[in-house]
């Protein structure tokens, strides 16, 4: 149905409700990114799965996260059903064969796929503030924390270097406001509970070593399938902030990491956020331009981004003016939101003399989808009402059994599955912690007798022998010293007593 050059996505519907004219995602145009949004049970997700195993097909490697544990599946062949071979007769699908696409399981957890790490200077200061939510303040002060690390040649790889770093800080906070400006203790507080709450979030699963590679998402196999990394997401959903700040450091560790490529005859890689709302909740205006820059930019580095949502407003505009092809399932339209965000979805379509966009939006059967990619040139094509294809991997998760024994054949099977802990920020400032401790325990020796000693102008000899100073033996006087003086200090008094009421005696006798 669809050439080497594209992915066949589905079939138009005409006015006699036929479906005839193939919908296609031209290859060449599918690094100017997409958006796939609809309300919940219309489809997505099987529009998702479609186009991951297209890309597959043609020789593209595809990251995705599987939120709800169903896109699992694409990992196994097809059953043969008979509303999946309704809808292959309906969209022209001939042969409709039944495959599973090469897949590497992944997870933050290392509980349902291999291990995903990345270490506190990977991340930086910007996308760690947003993780734990820092103020302008906070923030300033893990700037610094991260200037001091680069300076002082400490690596930051996981939680507790950057909290040991953070309470080096907090000891020299007088010598480091003199350079960098004002670093207080409290502070430095909010960000250490921040990390606990981050730790206790499995924070500590995501920051260490080894560190993911970048060219282990862009594997393809020896037949030239482009293989599809799966996130598993579902646990990873409990917590949206760590989800949308793990997506985002990849994103900008592909624009950093891969060299221009201008326009390829295909992507190499894809790129699908599904759940994409939860990058723009509540994101501070400095995250969502850096969004918008490497959505912009990453064209040229040959990555195609497609955002998955409910709703087309979850993506700010500056975004979605990049987003060049467009798949929208049905929405709602009962409260003024959700009858604004069908007019934006319609308004963003080249018109179609046949129907209305903001009507057939509400209208859309499930499987169903207004459909306009890019064409020849660039244009956008005009909007579609498309069914679309089913797939030929599996509807819904696989098993257990059959995710491990995919993890187990994995190319990066035993790559990432331990985790190592080399010398970093911790371990340094421990051991310099301890030099000290040491020194000062050598400066301190010299001086502790070990016996009682009595006053002595420029020092006195103690019961060993030895001779101390007198200051510092007054300071370290034992209970046995303390009395001795005592008593010395007694008869002193009482014979100078004595002495006096002589003298004093013998005068008023002469008198």
């Amino acid at each position: 149905m669809a050439d080497q050059d594209s992915i066949f996505i589905g079939a138009s519907r005409h006015k006699d409700d036929s479906y005839q004219r193939p919908e296609q995602l031209l290859l060449g145009y599918a690094n100017r990114h997409g958006l796939v949004t609809g309300a919940t049970g219309t489809g997505k997700t099987v529009t998702l799965q479609v186009l991951a195993q297209g890309f597959s097909d043609a020789g593209v490697p595809v990251f995705c996260a599987d939120v709800k544990g169903d896109l699992s599946g694409i990992a196994m062949p097809g059953e043969q059903k008979d509303f999946l071979l309704k809808r292959a007769e309906e969209v022209k699908l001939d042969p409709y064969t039944f495959e599973g696409c090469p897949v590497i399981f992944w997870d933050i957890f290392g509980e349902k796929g291999h291990p995903i790490r990345a270490t506190i200077s990977e991340m930086g200061p910007l996308l760690l503030s947003r993780l734990m939510n820092l103020t302008e303040a906070q923030e300033g002060v893990l700037n610094i924390a991260f200037r001091i690390a680069d300076e002082e040649g400490l690596l930051l790889l996981d939680l507790k270097d950057l909290q040991a770093l953070l309470t080096n800080i907090a000891e020299r906070a007088d010598e480091i406001s003199a350079r960098y400006g004002n670093v207080n203790k409290q502070s430095v507080g909010a960000i250490q509970r921040s990390l606990l709450i981050l730790e206790q979030q499995g924070g500590d699963h995501f920051f260490g070593e080894p560190a993911l590679q970048i060219a282990d998402l862009m594997r393809t196999t020896r037949d030239g399938r482009g293989i599809v990394s799966v996130l598993a997401a579902d646990k990873l959903m409990m917590n949206p902030r760590l989800y949308s700040t793990f997506l985002l450091w990849l994103l900008s560790e592909l624009f950093e990491e891969l060299p221009e490529v201008g326009d390829p005859d295909k992507p190499k890689l894809v790129f699908f956020f599904d759940e994409a709302h939860l990058l723009f909740d509540e994101a501070p205006k400095a995250l969502v331009d850096r969004v918008e820059q490497v959505v912009r930019l990453i064209r040229s580095k040959g990555v195609g981004v497609y955002f998955v949502t409910q709703n087309p407003l979850d993506v700010p505009e500056t975004v979605l003016a990049q987003l060049g092809n467009r798949v929208q399932h049905a929405l709602r339209a009962y409260t003024p939101r959700e009858q604004k965000a069908v007019k934006t979805a319609a308004d963003t379509f080249r018109p179609n003399p046949e129907f209305d966009s903001f009507e057939t939006i509400t209208q859309l059967g499930v499987g169903e989808a207004l459909v306009s990619t890019l064409e020849q040139k660039g244009i956008p094509s005009v909007v579609q009402r498309t069914l679309i294809r089913p797939p030929s991997s599996r509807m819904g998760p696989i098993t257990d059994a059959e995710r491990q024994s995919a993890i187990q054949g994995s190319p990066v099977a035993g790559q990432y599955d331990k985790a190592v802990d080399r010398e970093s920020a911790f371990e340094i400032l421990q051991k310099r912690a301890q030099a000290k401790a040491a020194e000062a325990q050598q400066e301190e020796e010299p001086q502790s007798g070990g016996g009682w000693t009595l006053p002595d102008f420029g020092g006195s000899r103690t019961s060993t022998g030895r001779k101390s100073s007198g200051r510092s033996s007054y300071r370290r006087q034992t209970v046995t010293e303390a009395a001795i003086k005592s008593v010395v200090r007694s008869v002193g008094t009482a014979l100078g007593r004595e002495i006096i009421r002589g003298v004093l005696g013998s005068l008023t006798r002469k008198r």
